[in-house]
């Protein structure tokens, strides 16, 4: 049978998850290997050194550098306050006084007699990473973080902005053709992953950040209002480091999509649940996927027999991302090993789809299609 590789994203409702949760620098790993995590519980924390700031003291007090330690009334070490006066000098036979003093809170790191120059450090900033998932640790990694491992729902989307959060799934389209407009949520949604149909209105989505709605899941997003939404045009960075006061998910592209009722049944059926997302997008240079994963609650079920990853077989079932069969997903008919003369005169290698609604099999560039991986 014809198999071929595709670039892939998971809709399922069984899949064994793991996910690394490292420091950007050293630190401590607060708990043991086997441990059960909630999301919001912290696994590991390390501190950055505080901003450095220098203070001139032999230009502010007008003293030769050499006479700046002598004339500190801090030494290397101890701890100041803004405004405090750190150095202090008389003249004119004691009738006048010069002082320094502190530009933050934070502790004196050195003095220079060469300089006149004070340093001073601010205090450090805590840095802590949560388990992001319900789990338990699989792993410790010394100095760094954990790996987590949870089974699950995952259900991966094309695009995301914003970071990672939690809320409980709250269905506000009751079909995968449905608009989420700003008078489709209301304030009992807060703290919420609120679940749309087939797009998402900009309007929406600044009503979300209002209500303090953690996330929203939508087939499509008009790529006009994700530019006003942002302030800015995207580009092709990473994104998920946007602070924006909510975290969006589209699970099928720009636009107006009907969202995929595998995945629309899959996020009704588990309303009222607790769910983690995450917006984070990369396409090149490794890929990295938006993401909703669902821990099972109460009973596991047992994992069944895994499909080859990334394999497309005859029956698998794709999504299309080009004109003019744009976001149609289908079952796959054909997988032709001759490579196929296209419209624009090229060869390529081809897929044919069997699409709902069309009579006969469309033929596709495989490049123009990407399997979607999982089982209900």
């Amino acid at each position: 049978m014809a198999h071929a590789y595709t670039p892939g994203l998971k809709v399922t409702e069984n899949e064994l998850l793991h996910r690394r949760r490292l420091l950007p620098i050293p630190g401590e790993v607060v708990v043991e290997e086997g441990a059960k995590v909630r999301p919001h519980q912290v696994v590991a924390r390390t501190f950055l050194p505080g901003k450095v700031e220098i203070v001139n003291v032999a230009n502010k007090m007008g003293v030769d550098q050499s006479d700046v330690p002598g004339a500190m009334l801090k030494k290397e070490g101890d701890q100041v306050r803004q405004g405090e006066v750190i150095a202090e000098a008389k003249s004119l036979f004691g009738l006048l006084t010069s002082r320094a003093t502190a530009s933050l809170e934070g502790t004196v790191e050195s003095i220079s007699g060469v300089t006149g120059q004070v340093v001073l450090r601010g205090p450090p900033q805590p840095i802590e990473v949560d388990a992001y998932i319900e789990s338990r640790v699989l792993e410790v990694v010394p100095d760094q973080g954990v790996v987590v491992e949870s089974r699950g729902t995952l259900i991966q989307g094309i695009f995301g902005i914003g970071g990672e959060a939690t809320g409980e799934i709250a269905m506000v389209s009751s079909s995968p053709r449905e608009v989420l407009d700003e008078d489709s949520l209301s304030a009992d949604l807060r703290d919420r992953v609120v679940v749309g149909g087939s797009l998402v209105t900009g309007a929406a989505l600044e009503k979300a950040v209002q209500l303090g709605i953690r996330g929203v899941v939508a087939g499509g997003f008009d790529d006009q209002d994700l530019r006003r939404f942002l302030g800015h045009d995207l580009g092709v960075a990473i994104t998920g480091h946007e602070n924006l006061g909510v975290t969006l998910i589209v699970t099928e592209g720009f636009g107006r999509i009907d969202m995929a009722p595998r995945t629309f049944r899959l996020l009704k059926r588990h309303q009222g649940h607790r769910a983690s997302i995450n917006g984070a997008t990369q396409i090149r240079a490794g890929v990295i996927r938006p993401e909703v994963i669902i821990p099972h609650q109460g009973t596991v079920p047992q994992p069944r027999d895994r499909p080859r990853e990334q394999g497309m077989d005859v029956g698998s079932t794709v999504r299309i991302i080009r004109n003019p069969w744009f976001g149609k997903l289908g079952r796959v008919a054909s997988l032709p090993s001759e490579p196929a003369r296209l419209d624009s005169g090229s060869r390529a290698r081809v897929v044919s789809v069997r699409v709902e609604g069309l009579g006969e099999p469309v033929c596709v560039p495989r490049a123009n299609v990407e399997i979607i991986e999982g089982r209900d």
